[in-house]
């Protein structure tokens, strides 16, 4: 099963610089079946946790994270880069592999007590994943971190380990349907 998953994902090397070989999604997310059980596998982990709502950065992570939080009957939050969200924000700094960024979030959008779950297309060095863990979690909006869904992960970059040492946190629940 996971084998056709990785034949619906291709490697674009040097994208977006050189060096880096992108894992491009699009091919999987042209695909019914495979777009359909990959969201159902990236929600199972997650079905029995109560869910309030699945934050999504931007970009990839509104696709999935969209159709986890329908999966899981939760609503949904939009993780954006900077200027791109009309009403008040909280924001975040972070690192990336190939350089830096930001996160905003409505400062709205989570309450303080709700049930996150992070949803997005990969797991690199961690630093989106944690950006989003600390804007939502208890330090910034006040949210439960209740763990992330990833549909790939880099293991070689080390994610996990930047990621719990980003938040603090080093029981997470994280779950990846593909791992390179």
């Amino acid at each position: 099963m996971l084998s056709s998953f990785r034949s619906l994902i291709r490697d674009v090397p040097d994208f977006p610089k050189p060096g880096i070989v992108f894992k491009d999604v699009t091919p999987l997310l042209a695909d019914p079946a495979g777009l359909s059980l990959a969201v159902e596998l990236m929600a199972n982990p997650f079905r029995h946790e109560k869910i309030d709502v699945v934050a999504g950065p931007e970009s990839r992570g509104f696709i999935f994270g969209t159709a986890v939080a329908r999966t899981l009957n939760a609503g949904f939050v939009p993780v954006r880069k900077p200027g791109k969200l009309p009403y008040r924000t909280r924001s975040i700094e972070y690192a990336l592999e190939y350089g830096t960024d930001a996160l905003h979030v409505h400062e709205d959008a989570v309450k303080p007590g709700m049930r996150v779950l992070i949803v997005d297309d990969l797991l690199a060095t961690g630093g989106t994943l944690g950006a989003a863990v600390q804007l939502l979690g208890p330090k910034g909006l006040g949210g439960t971190i209740v763990g992330a869904s990833v549909l790939i992960e880099l293991s070689f970059l080390e994610g996990r380990k930047r990621l719990a040492q980003m938040t603090g946190d080093s029981n997470i629940k994280l779950s990846a349907l593909i791992t390179y």
